[in-house]
């Protein structure tokens, strides 16, 4: 995969979480509480997993025993460290090389089990963890009468560029 294109899917990574945290301020917390809470947690564990395959990418300790935290954190928290952290993914995709992509990085999982993968198949599995859970949250929205954002990469390409609408 080209490195441009790894660009334009977390450049549209960040947008659908924007998109979401959006949607997501709009549960009530006195409506539905357990469906709030539920969202957080979904979310923070997708901003764990973002931070685990950061760390293993960087050969650096992430201090996660679980893929979630013990502490649920306020959205406009989360919010705030997801956009850090989406923003870190795309200046490490600015500097990336191919070849560096390329390179294979063995690491320790949280359930203690090892693997091995590229860094070009961590930043995939980055970009695929967060898509699958996004789906989850979009049905969730549903069903507290919550229409979810329209997180399809074509629309962030023409929100992106819009211009790709005039191009026929």
């Amino acid at each position: 995969m080209s490195t441009s294109a790894l660009t334009a899917l977390f450049a549209y990574k960040a947008w659908a979480s924007t998109e979401l945290f959006h949607a997501l301020s709009k549960i009530s917390a006195d409506l539905h509480p357990n469906a709030l809470h539920s969202a957080i947690r979904t979310m923070n564990h997708m901003y764990v997993v973002d931070r685990i395959f950061r760390a293993h990418m960087l050969g650096e300790p992430h201090g996660y025993r679980t893929t979630q935290t013990a502490e649920t954190p306020k959205l406009s928290t989360l919010q705030a460290a997801v956009a850090a952290t989406d923003a870190w993914y795309a200046q490490y995709l600015a500097q990336a090389t191919p070849q560096q992509l390329s390179e294979t990085v063995c690491f320790t999982f949280t359930d203690g089990d090892t693997g091995c993968m590229t860094r070009e198949e961590m930043l995939l599995h980055v970009i695929t963890h967060g898509g699958y859970h996004r789906g989850t949250l979009a049905r969730l929205l549903n069903a507290v009468s919550i229409a979810p954002p329209r997180d399809l990469f074509t629309r962030y390409l023409h929100v992106a560029e819009p211009i790709r609408r005039e191009l026929i």
